[in-house]
């Protein structure tokens, strides 16, 4: 079946060059990807991956992130995991 529908999107630059890279890694372009994604959709007759909303706390955590202009950064998983654990 020849190619014939075009699909225009915007997205952030840093998201798609990230996952372009990754594309390429797996020896895909972005629109072998999307076509991927369209027929596991097709296939699974829905999202191909679990969507589900989040719960209180990590709606919270989200909101907060959102208006904090720099997020907590840690040095290493060491400190982060002494931080959790707090």
């Amino acid at each position: 079946m020849a190619k014939t529908q075009m699909i225009h999107a915007r997205v952030e630059p840093a998201l798609k060059k990230s996952v372009e890279a990754i594309f390429s890694k797996l020896g895909l372009n972005t629109t072998d990807a999307i076509a991927l994604f369209f027929k596991q959709v097709e296939l699974n007759r829905g999202l191909p991956f679990p969507v589900k909303i989040p719960n209180k706390k990590t709606r919270a955590a989200v909101t907060q992130l959102r208006r904090t202009k720099r997020p907590k950064t840690y040095a290493s998983a060491e400190a982060l995991m002494v931080d959790l654990l707090k």
